[in-house]
């Protein structure tokens, strides 16, 4: 009922979307326009930085910098094991780069609670639980100058929330030996942001595809198989794997293998791609779908990340 819905939505607006005119690209006065019609739905301070805070006994909390919009409000966070070794190979995990997808946020804070310590023998982790405060807090995928965080890790970043964590690493010259960077793919996909996006960039959107289930995007130049395998057999055993469409592909890309996709992702400026890390994956997880609650997907993120190190331990 909920992909006909969506269905339906898509086929009643296509002609006109409420900010912009047709065919032409957004420019300063559509921006906020669209920025005015945000509003606060959550609290980045009860939800997340709380949960961060009650971390420190077990583990480093470093703010590394601030978003202007705000920044007593939206100060950043990343999550370091104590036992930092020079020896030992540095994992990242990321999670609210679109701050609506809450089980990258949720899933990244309760890996730290309930697995992280488990690992600090064999890795060094770091952990940047909530990259896009705003977007969290107003269930957005874009900043408030409409720009995607998560198409902007490039030099001279535009978005705050991308430029800051990249500055971060590039000031510590922290090698990552493998990135996991946590993702859902939802139903206002279709229904709020893929329309925006159209409206935006006067691009039609060819891909209307929501896959109904798990599903990881490796990085085509590096796809490392094997580690997604891995990840995705992990999973399995929480939620539901998400199957190919009748062509073949998952949201207009070909399977690489079960449940698995390959992007150009430094290319697309995504945040999976910024370190160049040896091994990374982006995780997607679908919170409408009728066989799962917000528990299981929050669930199914921290199996993907133990997957993930539960194969790097045996390299």
């Amino acid at each position: 009922m909920k992909k006909i819905t969506a269905l339906v939505f898509i086929m009643n607006n296509k002609q006109k979307y409420p900010i912009g005119t047709t065919g032409e690209k957004w420019g300063d006065d559509e921006k906020s326009q669209w920025l005015s019609q945000q509003s606060i739905k959550r609290s980045y301070q009860q939800e997340v930085r709380t949960k961060i805070d009650a971390l420190t006994a077990d583990f480093d909390v470093i703010n590394y910098g601030a978003l202007s919009y705000d920044i007593e409000k939206y100060p950043l966070y990343l999550v370091k094991t104590k036992n930092w070794r020079a020896n030992k190979k540095n994992i990242l995990v990321t999670g609210g780069v679109h701050g609506y997808e809450t089980s990258g946020v949720q899933g990244a804070i309760r890996f730290i609670e309930s697995q992280a310590l488990g690992y600090t023998e064999q890795f060094n982790l770091i952990v940047a639980p909530c990259i896009s405060p705003w977007g969290y807090e107003t269930i957005n995928r874009w900043n408030p100058k409409a720009l995607d965080p998560n198409r902007s890790f490039y030099s001279d970043s535009p978005a705050e929330e991308s430029a800051a964590l990249m500055k971060y690493f590039d000031l510590h010259d922290i090698e990552i030996f493998a990135h996991i960077d946590l993702h859902e793919t939802t139903d206002t996909d279709n229904t709020t942001f893929r329309p925006a996006l159209e409206a935006r960039d006067a691009v039609e959107q060819k891909s209307w595809n929501i896959p109904d289930g798990f599903y990881l995007v490796g990085d085509t130049i590096n796809p490392v198989d094997d580690f997604q395998t891995a990840i995705i057999k992990s999973v399995e055993q929480i939620t539901h794997i998400a199957p190919a469409d009748a062509d073949g592909k998952l949201i207009g890309v070909p399977l690489t293998q079960w449940g698995v996709i390959n992007y150009e992702t430094k290319a697309l400026g995504l945040c999976g791609g910024f370190t160049s890390a040896q091994y990374s994956t982006t995780t997607e997880v679908y919170p409408d779908s009728p066989k799962v609650d917000d528990e299981n997907c929050i669930v199914a993120q921290v199996a993907a990340i133990t997957g993930a190190l539960d194969y790097l331990v045996k390299l």
